[in-house]
């Protein structure tokens, strides 16, 4: 008799805790779910912007490398070769750098920040001199000799 109450307090503690344990786990995976789907939301939302971002890039822009792969000029050298090409133009002698329409300030240098090719014809820089700084629009153009020009098509300064 004992026995047997006994296994029924043990099989009633077990159906009890089974039952407790089960609905966390509900609990828990419900909390989940919902953080799951928001992730998914934030994910598709970091996917269209990196899709909005990549629309101006030469390295997404088959059209672009099309140009030059019918020319047969490899474009995995042809960004660091325009990026080389424009870093290169601020070890320029002198004071007045060569693309750059703005002096800079006293004892100070212009020179490109950051370089970003558009397609096959156009590029965007930033340049400063530490105080001051802008963006240009560069047109680039490449020789069947394989020399880069560069025209700068337009040009701003931000001013503090």
């Amino acid at each position: 008799m004992y026995l047997f109450i006994f296994a029924l307090l043990v099989v009633l503690f077990q159906f009890v805790n089974t039952k407790n344990y089960v609905k966390a786990n509900d609990q828990k995976i419900e909390s989940l779910s919902i953080a799951n789907a928001k992730m998914k939301d934030s994910l598709a939302l970091m996917y269209n912007k990196i899709n909005d971002l990549s629309m101006f890039d030469f390295n997404y822009n088959q059209e672009a490398k099309d140009y030059y792969y019918d020319r047969q000029i490899d474009t995995d050298k042809l960004i660091p070769l325009i990026e080389n090409e424009l870093y290169a133009l601020s070890d320029v002698e002198g004071d007045e750098h060569p693309l750059i329409p703005f002096a800079a300030s006293e004892g100070k240098k212009m020179q490109f920040n950051s370089i970003k090719v558009l397609n096959h014809k156009w590029i965007i820089a930033d340049f400063s001199d530490g105080i001051f700084w802008g963006e240009l629009l560069i047109k680039y153009e490449i020789s069947p000799e394989k020399q880069l020009t560069f025209k700068v098509l337009d040009y701003l300064l931000y001013t503090n």
